[in-house]
Protein backbone atom coordinates (compact mmCIF):
# COMPACT_ATOMS: atom_id res chain seq x y z
CA UNK A 1 0.00 0.00 0.00
CA UNK A 2 1.21 2.95 -0.87
CA UNK A 3 2.03 5.67 1.89
CA UNK A 4 -0.83 8.09 3.41
CA UNK A 5 0.10 11.85 2.47
CA UNK A 6 -1.02 13.64 5.77
CA UNK A 7 -1.80 17.03 6.47
CA UNK A 8 -2.72 19.08 9.31
CA UNK A 9 -4.23 22.38 9.51
CA UNK A 10 -4.40 25.11 12.40
CA UNK A 11 -7.42 27.69 11.59
CA UNK A 12 -9.46 29.32 14.77
CA UNK A 13 -8.48 27.44 17.88
CA UNK A 14 -5.63 27.08 20.03
CA UNK A 15 -3.79 24.49 18.71
CA UNK A 16 -4.62 22.06 21.74
CA UNK A 17 -6.02 19.59 18.82
CA UNK A 18 -2.74 19.90 17.49
CA UNK A 19 -0.66 19.09 20.76
CA UNK A 20 -2.91 16.69 21.12
CA UNK A 21 -1.74 14.77 18.25
CA UNK A 22 1.67 15.10 19.29
CA UNK A 23 0.76 13.54 22.62
CA UNK A 24 0.36 10.08 20.47
CA UNK A 25 4.08 10.03 21.35
CA UNK A 26 5.68 6.58 20.14
CA UNK A 27 3.21 5.73 18.04
CA UNK A 28 4.26 9.10 15.93
CA UNK A 29 7.46 6.76 14.80
CA UNK A 30 5.04 4.28 13.71
CA UNK A 31 3.17 6.89 11.79
CA UNK A 32 6.28 8.13 10.23
CA UNK A 33 6.67 4.96 9.20
CA UNK A 34 3.02 5.03 7.15
CA UNK A 35 2.28 8.81 6.03
CA UNK A 36 4.16 11.48 5.27
CA UNK A 37 3.21 14.95 6.86
CA UNK A 38 3.70 16.89 3.76
CA UNK A 39 1.25 19.81 5.56
CA UNK A 40 1.53 21.14 9.25
CA UNK A 41 2.48 23.74 12.10
CA UNK A 42 4.74 20.94 12.31
CA UNK A 43 6.74 21.06 9.07
CA UNK A 44 7.64 23.99 7.00
CA UNK A 45 5.37 24.04 4.13
CA UNK A 46 3.70 27.40 2.84
CA UNK A 47 1.70 26.02 0.33
CA UNK A 48 -0.82 23.46 0.83
CA UNK A 49 -0.53 20.69 -1.64
CA UNK A 50 -2.21 18.86 -4.13
CA UNK A 51 -3.10 15.43 -4.03
CA UNK A 52 -3.14 15.04 -0.11
CA UNK A 53 -4.98 11.82 1.26
CA UNK A 54 -6.11 12.80 4.63
CA UNK A 55 -6.70 16.63 6.04
CA UNK A 56 -6.96 17.13 9.66
CA UNK A 57 -8.31 20.54 10.28
CA UNK A 58 -8.33 22.03 13.60
CA UNK A 59 -10.22 25.44 14.65
CA UNK A 60 -13.69 26.85 13.11
CA UNK A 61 -13.72 29.43 10.66
CA UNK A 62 -13.46 32.96 11.78
CA UNK A 63 -12.09 34.59 8.77
CA UNK A 64 -11.46 35.21 4.99
CA UNK A 65 -8.07 33.55 5.20
CA UNK A 66 -9.48 30.57 6.97
CA UNK A 67 -12.66 30.50 4.55
CA UNK A 68 -10.17 30.57 1.40
CA UNK A 69 -8.00 27.98 2.95
CA UNK A 70 -10.69 25.41 3.74
CA UNK A 71 -11.87 25.53 0.05
CA UNK A 72 -8.41 24.53 -1.44
CA UNK A 73 -8.32 22.21 1.64
CA UNK A 74 -11.57 20.67 0.19
CA UNK A 75 -10.26 20.57 -3.23
CA UNK A 76 -6.80 19.07 -2.73
CA UNK A 77 -7.89 16.39 -0.10
CA UNK A 78 -9.29 12.97 -0.73
CA UNK A 79 -10.74 13.15 3.09
CA UNK A 80 -11.51 15.91 5.43
CA UNK A 81 -11.80 15.42 9.26
CA UNK A 82 -13.00 17.82 11.59
CA UNK A 83 -10.19 17.70 14.36
CA UNK A 84 -11.50 18.83 17.29
CA UNK A 85 -14.59 20.46 18.97
CA UNK A 86 -13.67 24.19 17.74
CA UNK A 87 -14.16 22.58 13.62
CA UNK A 88 -16.36 20.18 14.63
CA UNK A 89 -18.88 22.72 15.83
CA UNK A 90 -17.52 26.24 16.48
CA UNK A 91 -16.74 25.52 20.04
CA UNK A 92 -15.18 28.44 21.67
CA UNK A 93 -14.12 30.61 18.84
CA UNK A 94 -17.47 30.90 17.77
CA UNK A 95 -18.29 32.74 21.34
CA UNK A 96 -17.79 35.74 19.34
CA UNK A 97 -20.71 35.66 17.55
CA UNK A 98 -22.67 36.67 20.59
CA UNK A 99 -20.81 40.18 20.08
CA UNK A 100 -22.43 40.58 17.18
CA UNK A 101 -20.65 40.67 13.33
CA UNK A 102 -17.03 41.71 12.76
CA UNK A 103 -17.77 45.10 13.11
CA UNK A 104 -18.92 45.31 16.31
CA UNK A 105 -16.82 42.96 17.60
CA UNK A 106 -13.84 45.07 16.39
CA UNK A 107 -15.03 47.93 17.37
CA UNK A 108 -15.34 46.65 21.08
CA UNK A 109 -11.70 45.13 20.99
CA UNK A 110 -10.16 48.30 19.43
CA UNK A 111 -11.99 51.13 20.11
CA UNK A 112 -14.35 51.31 22.79
CA UNK A 113 -11.70 49.19 25.53
CA UNK A 114 -8.81 51.04 24.05
CA UNK A 115 -6.84 52.91 26.29
CA UNK A 116 -4.30 54.62 24.41
CA UNK A 117 -4.81 55.42 20.49
CA UNK A 118 -8.50 53.77 20.04
CA UNK A 119 -8.28 52.22 16.21
CA UNK A 120 -8.63 49.79 14.00
CA UNK A 121 -4.99 47.87 12.84
CA UNK A 122 -5.09 50.00 9.53
CA UNK A 123 -1.30 48.09 8.64
CA UNK A 124 -1.65 45.82 5.62
CA UNK A 125 -1.28 42.27 6.53
CA UNK A 126 -2.04 42.84 10.15
CA UNK A 127 -5.52 42.15 10.73
CA UNK A 128 -7.15 39.43 8.41
CA UNK A 129 -10.52 39.80 7.56
CA UNK A 130 -13.00 38.66 10.14
CA UNK A 131 -16.35 37.21 8.72
CA UNK A 132 -19.19 38.07 10.52
CA UNK A 133 -20.30 34.36 11.96
CA UNK A 134 -17.23 31.98 13.13
CA UNK A 135 -18.70 28.68 11.83
CA UNK A 136 -17.61 24.94 12.10
CA UNK A 137 -16.03 23.57 9.07
CA UNK A 138 -18.74 21.52 7.80
CA UNK A 139 -20.75 24.80 7.17
CA UNK A 140 -18.06 25.94 4.40
CA UNK A 141 -16.80 22.57 2.98
CA UNK A 142 -17.71 19.22 3.19
CA UNK A 143 -16.27 16.84 5.56
CA UNK A 144 -15.87 13.22 5.67
CA UNK A 145 -15.05 12.28 9.11
CA UNK A 146 -14.89 14.60 12.45
CA UNK A 147 -13.05 13.85 15.70
CA UNK A 148 -14.47 15.60 18.70
CA UNK A 149 -12.73 16.63 21.89
CA UNK A 150 -11.52 19.83 23.36
CA UNK A 151 -9.28 18.66 22.18
CA UNK A 152 -9.64 14.93 21.38
CA UNK A 153 -7.48 12.50 23.26
CA UNK A 154 -4.49 10.92 21.62
CA UNK A 155 -6.02 7.49 21.50
CA UNK A 156 -9.22 8.76 19.36
CA UNK A 157 -6.94 10.79 16.80
CA UNK A 158 -4.74 7.23 16.61
CA UNK A 159 -7.71 5.26 16.00
CA UNK A 160 -9.06 7.74 12.78
CA UNK A 161 -5.74 7.78 11.77
CA UNK A 162 -5.15 3.71 12.03
CA UNK A 163 -8.30 3.11 10.13
CA UNK A 164 -7.10 5.78 7.04
CA UNK A 165 -3.82 3.83 7.16
CA UNK A 166 -5.34 0.29 7.21
CA UNK A 167 -7.10 1.28 4.34
CA UNK A 168 -10.32 1.43 6.38
CA UNK A 169 -13.19 3.92 7.36
CA UNK A 170 -12.68 5.41 10.47
CA UNK A 171 -15.63 4.92 13.29
CA UNK A 172 -16.15 6.25 16.43
CA UNK A 173 -18.63 5.11 18.98
CA UNK A 174 -19.10 5.16 22.65
CA UNK A 175 -16.57 7.15 24.57
CA UNK A 176 -15.01 7.70 21.24
CA UNK A 177 -17.61 10.60 20.12
CA UNK A 178 -17.65 12.49 23.34
CA UNK A 179 -17.17 16.34 23.11
CA UNK A 180 -15.09 18.68 25.56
Amino acid sequence: MARLKLATVWLGGCSGCHMSFLDMDEWLIDLAQAADIVYSPFVDAKEFPDNVDATLVEGAVANEDHFNLARQIRKRSRWVISFGDCAVTGNVTAMRNYFGGAKEVLDRGYVELATQKPAWPSDPGVLPTLLDRVVPLHQVIPVDFYIPGCPPPAGRIRKVLSALIEGKEPHLEGDDIRFG
